[in-house]
């Protein structure tokens, strides 16, 4: 592969190979976000068939915390996966997952429904869903990983912020995808078996993106410390038993990916869910409020990537989290007005400002995260902190806040995403606001040997060897 060296030790692809690695990583990280959200978007359509009947609300809410399981197991997929891309590669770690989630997304489309196996429908789908969190866990990490290792430091935060991109153009591709097909179909043949359609085209998705993937090569940050055998032998062990690594974690985790993981899943999945079942917007109005809103709002992501390699990563995600904060009540009591005039526009504009909000903390985060960890570690630190914030915190926030705001309260569900990112706002601003240069960066005290990856002075943070 041709380099382009940018400083001594560091070696940076030329810029039409930097285009084809972030296109293969961005690829194959939509296709997998899309197999991931898939199940979220369709969850109120077949939320009947692999449970018994009689309480419809009971069955949603079940399938949603099947939903959940996914996230639960995102952490343990993290570690699984993270280790194997800090000890045998990048490339190969993320193809496996890419396999995977692809394997697990088209056998929901065929899974029997409860008419047919009993209570083997639930059992097998909440299986297929930890399949999916597994694989998910370990796919986000190793693509931002793999971009930022080949970009220059000075538009590391542009180039991941493409990437950053996936999960919501993830999200908008399930939403086409599914009102295509209901359009096409009809509601009443969607509603008995065209819903599975959207889950089977994953199997070609992943043949596309596997292609793509296969003619990439490893990352030269691995390859330097494979040659040099300054692996780390045992990264798990490194980053979770390591006191002065679980320190750095634990900040990342509180001081970043929780409150990005509640805000994100506020802004688009929480409000799909709010705008059907507490608002009673129907599904088609729904679903193409919240995809015409991602339409407008997925540019923010790159816009502020690219802003945080002029003016730092640390400004902009502490200016996302107190917006979402102090946003969310006025902007979904602007939606429950809206909607009750039946006045989409204002629908639209209300969620496309919550993702403006997200993009600001979203569109810097994999820059910031990967300069973070040091590179023995840093497949394993970046999946495991990401996934255990945005799975497990972000994750249940349809579920807990669709719980509180069917008990009378429609805006009672709030609470949960405010706290949440108003705590994480306190501990990156105590913490993390200096990047690296925070104490407790210096206090962590991390003295890996490793293939440098050089940060923007603007950005914040200094590299994590020093």
């Amino acid at each position: 592969m041709k380099q382009t060296p940018q400083a001594p030790g560091e070696a940076v692809a030329a810029p039409g190979t930097l285009r084809k690695i972030i296109t293969a990583s961005s690829v194959g990280t939509l296709i997998e976000w899309y197999d991931f959200y898939i199940y979220g978007s369709l969850a109120v359509v077949f939320s009947g068939m692999f449970f018994p009947e009689g309480n419809p609300l009971a069955a949603l809410l079940i399938s949603i915390a099947a939903f959940g399981t996914g996230f639960v197991v995102r952490p343990i997929g993290a570690v699984l996966f993270g280790r194997m891309g800090d000890r045998i590669g990048r490339k190969k770690t993320f193809l496996a997952t890419l396999i995977l989630m692809g394997g697990a997304t088209s056998a929901i489309g065929l899974l029997p429904s409860f008419s047919t196996i009993g209570l083997f429908a639930p059992v097998l789908l909440v299986l297929l869903r930890l399949v999916q969190g597994l694989a998910i866990g370990g796919e986000y990490g190793g693509a931002a990983i793999y971009i930022a290792e080949h970009s220059p430091a000075n538009r590391r935060g542009t180039y991941t912020s493409v990437l950053q991109t996936t999960a919501t153009v993830g999200l908008l591709l399930s939403i086409t995808v599914i009102v295509l097909c209901r359009l096409v179909m009809g509601e009443e043949a969607f509603n008995a078996w065209g819903w599975r359609v959207p889950f089977l085209l994953s199997a070609v998705l992943v043949v596309f993106s596997l292609k793509v993937r296969l003619k990439m090569h490893e990352s030269p940050v691995f390859t330097q410390m494979r040659e040099s055998g300054r692996l780390s032998q045992s990264p798990i062990r490194d980053t979770v038993a390591n006191p002065r690594s679980v320190l750095l974690l634990l900040a990342a985790l509180f001081g970043v990916t929780a409150g990005l993981g509640v805000a994100w899943y506020t802004s688009q999945f929480y409000t799909l869910y709010f705008l059907q079942t507490v608002l009673k917007v129907d599904f088609l109005s729904a679903n193409i409020c919240v995809g015409v809103a991602l339409v407008l709002g997925t540019p923010f992501f790159i816009i502020f990537g690219r802003l945080s390699d002029s003016f730092g990563r640390p400004p902009l995600i502490l200016g996302g989290l107190a917006l979402s904060a102090l946003g969310y009540v006025p902007l979904f009591a602007w939606i429950q007005s809206a909607a009750q005039a039946r006045d989409y526009v204002q629908i639209v504009a209300a969620i496309t400002v919550q993702i403006v909000f997200v993009a600001m903390i979203y569109g810097p985060t994999a820059a910031f995260l990967v300069e973070l960890f040091p590179a023995q570690i840093r497949y394993t630190g970046v999946s495991l902190s990401y996934h255990l914030g945005t799975g497990v915190f972000g994750g249940f926030t349809p579920l807990i806040a669709l719980s509180a705001s069917s008990q009378g309260n429609q805006l009672g569900g709030l609470l949960y995403p405010v706290v949440l990112t108003t705590l994480t706002f306190i501990v990156f601003f105590i913490v993390l606001r200096k990047g690296a240069h925070s104490e407790v960066a210096r206090r962590a005290g991390l003295r890996f040997e490793e293939h440098p990856i050089p940060t923007s002075p603007a950005a914040g943070v200094i590299d994590s060897a020093q």
